[in-house]
């Protein structure tokens, strides 16, 4: 090598430097490919994009190959570069190429590129996947006794290198990608999703009209107040029962007893015949699972049911439906007919909302993992069922009862203390 030219040698070592930063932004590119983002591309019948995956599918067999024609390129380079500056500076050279070269490699050969692959993975995988398979090809042989000997000093560490990890992306890892996906997906779809993901952790419970709210029909009301409610309601399909909500018969449809109640032909009898058997859900039963028995059910609304049958109260399609897309109603007015802005910030709150349906309409974090309504929270906070004027702190927020009877908090004044800094700040 000593009589070669030098300009040749450099010309060569050049060479080299440019297939150890290929070597480098391969390895580099194809390891940092969004695999989600592969796997779509390939199924489009991208061609880089399929002979990736195809490299992929063999990590060992890709990185051995990578990793041969690497420290082959180098270790060239290296043997080069000391020959041209032993021609130059004699002994000196050795010193002056082992630095120089190091310098070079460094900048031009692992740092620029891999950074550059890094940045835009994409542009530099799918070309370099054609010289790639060619080299795998060339280089099986050698990589495939480089990778017996490299997994049997794996297997004695205890690692199995033919089980491949799991790509799959847990829940809260779903998430995530959802949250950041910027721009991609508009703030309502990203919303949606995310709400899809809650479905598993919100039961009926969290989102069903309690039996107290519940509109029904009682066979023991008069008929003519029967009628006047049927007439009135603005629900399509109601819950009929004797006295009391737990001895329910069956539920209605509007549209079985509309032809009788346009004729004022509509009796009692009529309309517990024209009942459907009620249908009964657990209170805890996860949303994902329940809009799935809906559908299997062929069913739109159901009585909610404790450990013991008693009917705790009544959820619906359209409530399910609402914790995905949100309220069916106008956006701009509040969700939540309990909650009362005033001019100074605060917020007037009726004990008996639910915490959910306040911190989904005023974006705050009360707690809801214990208590489902306000007045809930607050006798749990106190441990009583507490006066009037009483002021107590939850987190952030201040909470003034201003109403209150016998067994509950009625109404309720509440403010975040960053939020208004006027309103009176005493605790309990």
């Amino acid at each position: 090598m000593e009589h070669i030219h030098p300009g040749f040698l450099f010309g060569l070592l050049v060479f080299l430097l440019v297939c150890s930063a290929f070597f480098s932004s391969a390895e580099t590119g194809m390891l940092s490919l969004n695999r989600y983002r592969l796997r779509h591309r390939a199924k489009e019948g991208h061609g880089g994009a399929r002979r990736a995956s195809a490299l992929l599918a063999r990590p060992d067999r890709l990185l051995g190959t990578i990793l041969v024609g690497n420290n082959f390129v180098n270790i060239l380079a290296s043997s080069i570069a000391t020959v041209l500056a032993m021609q130059f500076w004699g002994e000196a050279g050795i010193a002056i190429a082992t630095i120089g070269l190091t310098l070079v490699l460094l900048i031009f050969g692992e740092i620029t590129p891999k950074t550059l692959a890094a940045l835009r993975p994409e542009v530099v995988a799918y070309p370099a996947t054609i010289p790639l398979l060619i080299l795998q090809k060339l280089f099986h042989p050698l990589v495939w006794a480089l990778g017996i000997i490299s997994n049997g000093l794996l297997r004695l560490l205890g690692v199995d290198a033919t089980k491949k990890g799991s790509d799959s992306l847990t829940t809260e890892e779903l998430r995530s990608v959802v949250r950041e996906s910027g721009h991609a997906l508009p703030v309502n779809r990203q919303s949606m999703l995310l709400s899809i993901l809650d479905l598993e952790k919100v039961t009926v419970n969290d989102i069903m009209i309690p039996r107290n709210e519940a509109m029904g029909i009682d066979l023991e009301d008069d008929l003519e107040q029967i009628i006047g409610q049927l007439r009135t309601t603005t629900h399509t399909r109601l819950p009929v029962f004797r006295n009391d909500v737990n001895q329910v018969l069956g539920i209605v449809h509007m549209r079985q007893i509309a032809r009788l109640l346009t004729h004022n032909q509509l009796t009692k009898e009529a309309l517990e015949a024209a009942c459907h058997e009620p249908y009964f859900v657990p209170e805890s039963t996860p949303l994902s699972t329940q809009l799935i028995n809906f559908q299997k059910q062929k069913r739109r609304i159901a009585m909610v049911v404790d450990e013991y049958g008693e009917v705790l109260g009544i959820v619906t399609l359209e409530d399910i439906l609402e914790e995905i897309v949100g309220e069916f109603s106008n956006q701009d007015i509040l969700r939540s007919p309990d909650i009362h802005p005033q001019d100074d910030g605060t917020q007037v709150i009726d004990g008996s909302a639910y915490i959910r349906e306040i911190n989904k309409a005023l974006e705050w974090n009360l707690p809801c993992d214990g208590p489902k309504t306000l007045n809930g929270l607050i006798t749990e906070a106190l441990e009583s069922i507490p006066d009037s004027a009483v002021c107590l702190k939850i987190g952030p927020y201040r909470l003034e009862i201003l109403q209150s009877s016998e067994n509950r908090v009625k109404s309720v004044r509440i403010w975040r203390a960053d939020a208004a800094p006027s309103a009176p700040d005493e605790t309990r």
